[in-house]
C-alpha cells in the first residue's frame, strides 16, 4: 500500500457490526457529515431479543438521532427490580423513578432489541452518507499512516473485494476479528458463569408476574425474571457444572425450570439459548487509525442492564472526535482520550455488576448493604449509578479550571416546551448565564436570560459557564468572565 496517496479515501469511517453500538455510531457519524461505510457478515437484523433494557442518557442519544420519539412507543418504563430470598422476602430494593429524570427521560427502559434495530437502520436509510453492505464478511485489514485498506467477502455475489477509508471501526461483538486484528488482549475481572435464557411470548395475561424484574436471589439456583414489552417475557437461569447447553435447552427441561410461574398453557417459546456471562474489558481500544466499541472492546454482567449502554455511549463519546480529526478541525490525538475516558466508565459498572451477580449467587445480605442504604424497615435500597468519565488528555483543556470534566450533563426543558437536546443537535454548545455575542462558526450558545430553565444547572455546579460536548458530558467550567472568554475561544476553534 502506498501511504503518500494525495486523494481522499472513498470512505471516512468503515465500521464493522450493524448491530445496535455499529448503527448508533453510524447514524452520529452521518449527522456529522462524515461519509460512513457499514460492514456486517449477516443478511439481516437478528430477529430474537437480546439487550432488554436501556437508561435515560442512552435514550438522550437516541433523541440526538432522532429516533427517541418513536422508540418510545415501543418501550415500556420499567419500575425497578427487587431482590428476594428463597422464601419470597424482600431482601433488597432498587426502585427506578416513574418521573422524569434529569436528562428529561424516565430513569429506565425494557425493550424488544429488534425493535431498537430497525429504527436505527429506518434513520440510516434517509442518510446520502452513509453506505451498507450485508452478508460481507471482514478477512483482511491493513493500514498506513492515511488509511486502512479493507478486504471482506461479498457473499452476495461470492466474491473479494476490497474498499478504503481513513479510519475503522470494530463494533462486531464478543468474538470481535477486528480486536483479534489489532491483538489486543483482554483484562479478565473475574465472572464467568453460564445462564440459560429463556424468552416467552405469553398467551394470556398474567399480571400476577408483576412489573418488576425480579432477581430471585436462591443460592442453589440464582434465576432473574425481566417484563419485556407487550407480552414478552424473560427468564435468566443460572447452570450447574454438569448441566450441558443440549439438556437445558430441550423444552420439556425449560418448561420444568419455568413451572413455578408459567406453564405451556400460559405461553410459547420464543427460544431457549446458554449464553457464558463474562467480565472482560480489551485492554487496547484503538492501534493508529483502527479502533474497537462495544462487547468488542467489553464484556459485562447482565445484572446492572449496561451491556448494550455501554456500546452506545462508546458511539457518543467517538463520533464526534472522529468527525473533528477527519476534517481538520483537530489531530488525531483527540482519539486517545477515548479509552482514557470510556475505559474507566464501563470498568465501573462493570465492577457493579460484579458485586450484585456475587449478591444474586451467594444469597449476602451483607454484600446488599455494602450496596445500597439500609432503610428503616430493614431491606436495602440501591441506586443508580451516576459515574464520571475517565480523566484525558483532549487538547487544549489543560488551559482551563474544570473540576467538573467529565461528569455528564442534565437536559432542561427550554422556553415553548422545548428539550435542549432538540435545540443543539449532536454538536457542542456554551451555556452561560448572561448572553455572550455571537461565537464564530456559528457555535451555539444557551445563557440564563433567555433560558431561566438552565440557572439550576448552573447553581448546582457553582459556576457561570459550561462548555458541553456533543455527548453531553461537561469539557470545562468557568467562574470568572476570563474563563468564559477562554471557553468561547475553545467552542470557536
Amino acid at each position: 500500500m502506498n501511504s503518500d496517496r494525495n486523494f481522499r479515501s472513498e470512505f471516512d469511517v468503515a465500521i464493522v457490526g450493524y448491530g445496535p453500538t455499529g448503527a448508533t455510531l453510524a447514524n452520529l457519524l452521518a449527522i456529522c457529515g462524515v461519509k460512513v461505510l457499514l460492514l456486517d457478515r449477516e443478511p439481516n437484523i437478528y430477529h430474537l431479543p437480546r439487550a432488554v433494557h436501556f437508561d435515560d442518557e442512552v435514550m438522550r442519544v437516541f433523541q440526538s438521532i432522532g429516533i427517541a420519539e418513536e422508540l418510545s412507543k415501543l418501550v415500556r418504563v420499567n419500575p425497578g427490580m427487587r431482590f428476594l430470598d428463597p422464601q419470597g422476602n424482600l431482601l433488597m430494593n432498587w426502585p427506578r423513578k416513574q418521573e422524569i429524570s434529569m436528562h428529561d427521560w424516565y430513569a429506565s427502559y425494557r425493550l424488544h432489541q429488534p425493535d431498537l434495530e430497525k429504527l436505527l437502520r429506518k434513520n440510516l436509510e434517509k442518510k446520502k452518507n452513509v453506505t451498507t453492505a450485508t452478508e460481507a464478511e471482514v478477512t483482511k485489514l491493513e493500514q498506513t499512516d492515511s488509511e486502512v485498506l479493507i478486504t471482506y467477502f461479498d457473499r452476495k455475489n461470492q466474491s473479494e473485494r476490497q474498499v478504503r477509508a481513513s479510519y475503522l471501526v470494530g463494533c462486531d461483538g464478543a468474538n470481535s476479528f477486528v480486536r483479534r486484528t489489532i491483538k489486543s488482549d483482554m483484562e479478565d475481572f473475574g465472572f464467568c458463569e453460564r445462564w440459560l435464557v429463556v424468552d416467552v411470548l405469553l398467551k394470556k395475561e398474567k399480571p400476577e408476574l408483576g412489573d418488576h424484574s425480579i432477581q430471585f436471589c436462591n443460592p442453589d439456583r440464582p434465576m432473574t425474571y425481566c417484563r419485556s414489552p407487550g407480552n414478552r417475557r424473560r427468564w435468566e437461569i443460572t447452570l450447574l457444572n454438569d448441566e450441558t447447553s443440549e439438556d437445558v435447552t430441550k423444552p420439556n427441561r425449560v418448561w420444568d425450570f419455568l413451572s413455578p410461574w408459567i406453564s405451556e398453557e400460559d405461553a410459547e417459546l420464543e427460544r431457549s439459548v446458554v449464553y457464558t456471562f463474562r467480565s472482560e474489558i480489551a485492554k487496547k481500544w484503538r492501534d493508529g487509525r483502527i479502533l474497537i466499541a462495544g462487547d468488542a472492546a467489553h464484556l459485562m454482567p447482565p445484572f446492572m442492564g449496561q451491556g448494550m449502554c455501554a456500546g452506545i455511549r462508546d458511539a457518543s463519546n467517538l463520533a464526534w472526535k472522529l468527525a473533528l480529526s477527519i476534517q481538520n478541525k483537530i489531530g488525531s490525538d483527540i482519539l486517545d482520550s477515548y479509552q482514557e475516558e470510556r475505559y474507566m466508565h464501563v470498568e465501573q459498572y462493570l465492577k457493579a455488576a460484579i458485586r450484585l451477580g456475587g449478591l444474586i449467587n451467594s444469597l449476602d445480605r451483607e454484600g446488599a448493604l455494602v450496596m445500597a442504604k439500609e432503610r428503616e424497615s430493614g431491606k436495602a435500597k440501591m441506586s443508580s449509578l451516576s459515574v464520571r468519565l475517565g480523566d484525558s488528555s483532549i487538547p487544549n483543556i489543560s488551559k482551563t479550571n474544570s473540576p467538573h470534566q467529565g461528569k455528564i450533563f442534565g437536559q432542561p426543558k427550554l422556553s415553548e416546551n422545548k428539550r435542549m437536546d432538540d435545540l443543539i443537535g449532536y454538536e457542542p454548545v456554551l451555556i452561560t448565564r448572561i448572553p455572550m455575542p455571537p461565537l464564530q462558526g456559528n457555535r451555539k450558545t444557551i445563557d440564563a436570560v433567555s433560558e431561566p430553565s438552565i440557572t439550576p444547572f448552573l447553581d448546582d455546579l457553582n459556576v457561570n459557564a459550561v462548555l458541553l460536548r456533543p455527548d453531553r458530558y461537561i469539557l470545562a467550567t468557568a467562574k470568572t468572565n476570563e474563563e468564559i472568554n477562554l471557553l468561547a475561544l475553545l467552542i470557536s476553534q
